[in-house]
């Protein structure tokens, strides 16, 4: 690929020199700060050969590149007559994105950083919940036993604690103290506090009205109130000194912020929740076939831009409020409609390794993970993708003629979470697996009938292998496209908890547009080497490594997210670029603590970036590791 050609692509394609305010790059994508990111063609920078894709992020704009980004950085700074300072353009964008930074986008950045680390939480809790509903509805349990009592609290705990479990969340996405905020929580939670608003008649509090309201199971009053806090927090850190900030700072903070929850905050977010939740209800109550089409037929589009993270607190506040949700329904459909033109296309194709594609990918859409059918066919085909949106939409409007509803809050919405559908009448069950069904008959009858110019379509593009370049590459590690691959054993580079990259906050990793593999919340700050091979090239600001093994595995280790705007401070690599590694050398040590105190995410994402040369990734079924502990299997 012609890297030059390439880059003269980009500068024209991102608005031209003069739209281009500062542009850096890091391990995997070029950060432009463009003075109109409207100016930038994203339709056509997406199929760019060489370009993996396209995200804004912040008011950044970032163009997906791979391993050949510090190629293309400097062949686009080539083609400029006026070349950036790359620290300089670092630091002007890290001013220029918090002036210029939209509302909107910011807001959606919130809430996908405060609820994507709870999922799990509220996840597994709402799983528990719809077990018990089947074990009932089957009369294995009742619902007068001791054991379904405790079954019941263990689904109904991350509910009942929810403003806990988010205040802490919040707190950490704001970078104000966790746990001063799960305080602030716990405070207005106290059995004390809830049995004295719990009668509906107004208390005191220095002469001031406290309002009744309830904050079990909300979510609104407490980020609101954690939200001020941080102001609060950090306003009192500011004046008070060094020595005696650990106890006046907490003190007041707290002093504060409580009493004003409960009387001003906490009802004001109660009023606002209910009203989200009445809203919304009041919609599929009266509008429920136009509502369900509208979501069903554009949820992929919500998810695909990120505007589906603003419909989490819509989705918990009626699932805590009314005890049901129409919206996760239709996420189901959606998926299922992905999955359905992904099979489509299997039919139609006359190329066996599409054919082989599509099925695979279909099955895992069908379960919920729709990232690979979605990005890997539908939308390389494109009709297929509009074929997946009509299939939504047909599959929708059957739900909202049935008004089918979901119980418990699921993960993946796909067919594991069925049991999200089962409720004391067993026919929303029926009609949810009805729906799913016709989402994937409409979706791949259209698609087929549709159909697409194959031969016009390469395949999925992974991530491109790395040429020779500079000072970040040696000639020892260039591999071949031809050469065969064979299994990888990844050991695990840093000692933490395993995640799968859909937890990843950054589009990137969770939706495996850079590769596959894992990603881990590390423990200690030290990264070691999880393969025998080379290091293929180490960032400037050294939060990225990209390894190559000696069987042609190229990797990335990614430590954190977005942090390459830290410019290198709390990293300390230990080895060079070109360097020989073997399983448990040393690599990097960072700052771990430091990186979080400074409003970053640690989790590492560790990925196969050249996964076109393997089959699948084997996990080795660890949730906990340690350094040198196999991490996965790459299978040829």
């Amino acid at each position: 690929m012609d890297k030059q050609q390439l880059s003269k692509d980009i500068l024209k394609l991102v608005g031209g020199e003069e739209n281009i305010d500062q542009v850096t790059h890091c391990m995997t994508r070029l950060r432009f700060n463009l003075n109109d990111n409207q100016k930038a063609d994203k339709a056509t920078l997406k199929n760019t050969p060489g370009v993996m894709g396209v995200m804004e992020n912040g008011g950044q704009f970032q163009v997906i590149i791979g391993n050949d980004v510090p190629i293309v950085y400097n062949a686009l700074v080539g083609n400029m007559s006026k070349s950036p300072n790359a620290d300089n353009a670092t630091s002007s964008a890290l001013t220029g994105e918090k002036k210029k930074r939209n509302p909107i986008s910011a807001l959606f950045d919130f809430i996908s950083g405060m609820f994507t680390p709870i999922l799990p939480a509220i996840t597994g809790a709402g799983m528990i919940k719809g077990i018990v509903a089947i074990l009932v509805a089957l009369g294995w349990l009742s619902d007068t036993s001791s054991t379904y009592i405790i079954l019941s609290a263990i689904g109904d705990g991350a509910f009942y604690f929810l403003p806990i479990i988010l205040a802490i969340s919040a707190a950490r996405k704001l970078g104000s103290n966790m746990y001063i905020a799960a305080a602030l929580a716990a405070g207005i939670m106290h059995p004390t506090i809830t049995a004295l608003l719990a009668d509906g008649h107004n208390s005191s509090f220095m002469g001031i009205t406290v309002i009744a309201a309830t904050y079990s199971s909300t979510v609104i009053p407490i980020v609101l109130a954690v939200w001020i806090a941080s102001y609060v927090e950090k306003a009192v850190d500011r004046v008070i000194h060094a020595s005696l900030k650990l106890l006046i700072v907490p003190t007041v903070t707290l002093l504060i912020m409580v009493p004003l929850t409960l009387m001003t905050v906490g009802p004001l977010g109660t009023v606002l929740g209910n009203g989200l939740s009445g809203g919304i209800s009041w919609l599929f109550d009266n509008m429920s076939i136009f509502a369900s089409i509208l979501i069903g037929g554009t949820m992929s589009l919500l998810i695909i831009t990120g505007m589906h993270y603003a419909l989490l607190p819509i989705v918990v506040g009626s699932m805590t409020t009314l005890g049901y949700d129409f919206i996760i329904p239709l996420m189901f459909a959606a998926n299922l409609a992905q999955g359905g033109a992904a099979f489509g296309v299997g039919l139609r194709s006359r190329n066996s390794k599409t054919k082989s594609l599509a099925y695979s990918t279909g099955l895992t859409a069908i379960m919920g993970i729709t990232e690979p059918a979605m990005y890997g066919i539908n939308m390389k085909f494109k009709k297929p993708f509009i074929a997946a949106l009509s299939g939504g939409a047909i599959a929708g409007a059957f739900m909202g003629i049935f008004n089918v509803k979901s119980y418990v809050i699921t993960g993946l919405a796909g067919l594991p979470s069925i049991a999200a559908f089962v409720s004391p009448a067993i026919s929303t069950l029926i009609y949810a697996l009805v729906g799913g069904l016709i989402a994937i008959v409409a979706a791949a009858i259209i698609t087929y009938i549709l159909g697409f110019q194959e031969e016009n379509v390469s395949e999925p593009v992974a991530a491109p292998v790395a040429e020779p370049a500079t000072t970040t590459a040696t000639t020892s590690a260039a591999v071949t496209e031809e050469a065969k691959a064979q299994d990888e054993q990844v050991f695990s580079p840093i000692t933490g908890e395993v995640k799968p990259l859909s937890e990843v906050p950054d589009p990137a990793f969770s939706e495996e547009i850079m590769g596959k593999g894992f990603a881990i919340q590390p423990s200690e700050g030290r990264v070691v080497s999880p393969i025998n091979g080379t290091v293929f090239s180490l960032s400037k600001s050294g939060h990225a490594i990209g390894l190559v093994s000696d069987t042609g595995a190229e990797m990335l280790i990614h430590i954190g997210i977005d942090t390459v705007k830290l410019k290198g401070q709390f990293f300390s690599p230990k080895v060079q670029a070109g360097a020989k590694i073997t399983v448990g050398d040393v690599l990097m040590e960072f700052d771990r603590e430091q990186i979080e105190k400074a409003g970053y995410t640690t989790i590492t994402p560790v990925i196969i970036t050249n996964m076109h040369q393997y089959e699948s990734i084997e996990s080795a079924g660890r949730t906990t590791i340690k350094e040198k502990d196999l991490l996965f299997t790459a299978k040829a």
